[in-house]
């Protein structure tokens, strides 16, 4: 987005997002803005939102020695500052220990680390009234309720201030604009009117929304910028969380739809915020996309499936109840049975494995076929080992495979074998136990069984 001539047009704004709160209420030894949807922190998509609305410059606001924030900031943002709030004095108090952010001039936008549904979108229309000369600009709802938030005071086209509900008057509890916190200030006056808020309330605190009165009181253009109330919501317990949750998989299934997937149950699918789908996907029911995955055009996922970590060249079909791990290559193609569960390896083009088989570590080759219950046994208790199988090779029923070995191009493994050596290219490989059979014998052990069991209870008696 473009700012104008008096907001910094050439080096954007700067986003200052709050993170520092305890988070009491999640009853969690995580903090709050950790807590994951769609596989990211609430963080990351409040800062994921404000890269993309066009941040120059991005600040956060911890409380102290919290690591963790620090490392997911500077995996998700590596070149964001990190600034301490050692005490909890406000949220202006807390805008104000990134000072340093401040002093650069830029218009200013201030984001929750606990707000994670806002959009990018909704960001970029929040910074644009200051490009018509705002000098503050709120995001506001209606709300359905407005018991608890901060009320949006206004007289005719003017914003007057912004009142939380401990300080409000009866008349000014009626009101129904509700703040949704997030706020944009201008460069040119964000510094000197958050210096001067004061904190003559009713919780003794130093409130960023304090902005607002006192550029009315200069004379200054305050503007609302409104918002639905979903989109605002705030996550403070787990119940939220899940309602957040929520909100974020119905705008996943959606764009996946809109982008060519079939979603047959979509309320069931349960997507990451990374999940790639191709054209002509079809997703059964109940299925779920960890983080790292990504489907290509044609291919079929279905029902009860768990995917993490995983790539589906086109027409790959998998399912029911298959299970892919982190690094599982999947070529155009493959098919997957049920109970199939693939970690670290690599299926080339028409390799199928129908039914009931663990292929970990190892490499199969086009056209390969696994019978049911065949697994690699790939790790020694120490090391984990490959297996290699190739081109148009045979494994069948019920075979072990023990890595590291390699099953020659178009091989052919006889079912119920324990193979422990390499077998050469179009080689027949059995390796199990000669079968022995006794005339009788069962009969005779029966009896043998029966008698033991007769004297055992003779002697109880």
């Amino acid at each position: 987005m473009t700012a104008g001539a008096n907001h910094g047009a050439e080096s954007g704004f700067t986003a200052i997002v709050l993170a520092a709160g305890k988070g009491v209420r999640m009853r969690s030894g995580r903090p709050k803005v950790l807590h994951a949807l769609a596989n990211r922190s609430m963080l990351g998509h409040v800062l994921a939102a404000v890269q993309e609305a066009g941040a120059a410059r991005l600040a956060v606001v911890v409380e102290p020695d919290r690591e963790d924030i620090v490392r997911e900031i500077e995996r998700l943002a590596p070149g964001a500052s990190v600034h301490l709030q050692a005490e909890r004095l406000g949220t202006a108090h807390a805008v104000l220990a990134a000072r340093a952010a401040l002093e650069v001039g830029q218009d200013v936008l201030v984001a929750f680390g606990d707000t994670p549904l806002v959009t990018a979108e909704t960001f970029a229309r929040l910074r644009a009234p200051l490009h018509e000369g705002a000098a503050v600009a709120v995001l506001a709802f209606e709300a359905a309720d407005p018991t608890g938030y901060g009320r949006v005071l206004t007289e005719g086209d003017r914003v007057l201030a912004i009142r939380e509900e401990k300080d409000a008057s009866q008349d000014e509890r009626q009101v129904n604009l509700s703040n949704a916190g997030l706020m944009a200030l201008s460069g040119a006056h964000a510094l000197d009117l958050l210096e001067r808020i004061g904190n003559d309330n009713a919780n003794r605190e130093y409130y960023l929304t304090d902005a607002v009165a006192l550029a009315a009181g200069d004379g200054l253009s305050v503007a609302v910028v409104p918002v639905a109330e979903a989109e605002a919501q705030g996550v403070n317990d787990r119940v939220q969380l899940s309602q957040a949750e929520a909100t974020i998989q119905a705008r996943l299934r959606r764009a996946a739809q809109l982008g060519g997937a079939t979603l047959i149950a979509p309320e069931t699918v349960f997507l990451s915020v990374d999940t790639v789908l191709g054209r002509d996907v079809v997703v059964e029911p109940h299925c779920v996309f960890g983080p790292g995955v990504v489907v290509g055009d044609g291919c079929t996922i279905r029902a009860f499936s768990h995917l993490h970590d995983a790539r589906l060249m086109e027409g790959a079909d998998i399912g029911p109840h298959v299970r892919l791990r982190g690094g599982a290559v999947l070529g155009a193609g493959v098919h997957l049975g049920n109970f199939v569960e693939i970690k670290n390896a690599t299926l080339h083009a028409g390799a199928k494995a129908s039914h009931l088989t663990y292929l970990g570590d190892a490499e199969v080759g086009a056209g390969a076929n696994i019978g049911a219950g065949t697994i690699t046994c790939n790790y020694d208790g120490v090391s984990k080992h490959r297996t290699l199988i190739g081109e148009g090779a045979f494994i069948g029923s019920n075979s072990a495979l023990v890595a590291p070995v390699s099953i020659g191009a178009g091989a052919l493994v006889g079912a119920g074998s324990v193979i422990t050596r390499d077998v050469p290219a179009d080689a027949l490989a059995v390796a199990r136990g000669r079968q022995v059979t006794r005339e009788g014998a069962a009969k005779t052990l029966r009896q043998t069984l029966k008698a033991a069991k007769a004297a055992r209870e003779a002697k109880k008696s």
